[in-house]
């Protein structure tokens, strides 16, 4: 990760509610010494998780640091949009072969719903060139109305088990409470 570099600029839309009209947020792959405001970030969002996902699939932190190296370590590359030198999202790809996975979206909660996670999102849905899927909790109507919006549909159960034990490595338990979101490429798949 050291070293590599990737730019992808926008400009604040009507979505992107901000102070300045001018706002730039850079979206690039991530370096190992974001990896501290990545953890940060992920932390702070997946709050929101808390009481609503399973109380058995909740801990603290959510996201501890050696569980992101390990994503690291299994192909997950991540990618921050980054405003004056300050994370505010992040995201992970990964390859799998006929499809993409989206790992790990977060978005900073005091940026949240200003197209920060929109904007990060069809970058990284750009760089799949295949079917993408998304794996996210059944219980967290949230994230999965934010990935409706962005052109996903959620997979019907008779395939969801199937998708989460195919391309993700997750406890049974886990996979009993998710749902799979698909874009349109994996739905004529």
């Amino acid at each position: 990760m050291a070293g590599e570099r990737s730019y992808d600029i926008w400009r604040s839309s009507s979505h992107y509610k901000s102070d300045s009209p001018k706002r730039m947020v850079l979206i690039r792959k991530s370096v190992e010494a974001d990896l501290a405001a990545m953890l940060a970030i992920v932390n702070a969002a997946a709050q929101a998780y808390q009481g609503v996902i399973p109380a058995d699939r909740w801990r603290e932190p959510y996201m501890p640091s050696d569980e992101l190296e390990k994503e690291i370590a299994d192909g997950v590359i991540f990618w921050v949009a980054e405003e004056d030198g300050s994370l505010l999202a992040v995201m992970g790809i990964q390859d799998k072969g006929e499809v993409a996975l989206v790992r790990h979206a977060y978005v900073t909660p005091t940026v949240q719903r200003k197209g920060v996670g929109t904007n990060l999102l069809r970058h990284v849905r750009g760089l799949a060139g295949k079917p993408v899927l998304i794996g996210t909790w059944a219980d967290a109507s949230w994230a999965i109305e934010f990935y409706r919006r962005n052109g996903f549909t959620v997979v019907p159960k008779k395939y969801r088990d199937f998708l989460l034990r195919r391309y993700w490595s997750i406890p049974a338990r886990q996979v009993e409470t998710s749902v799979v979101l698909a874009d349109g490429r994996w739905m004529r798949y």
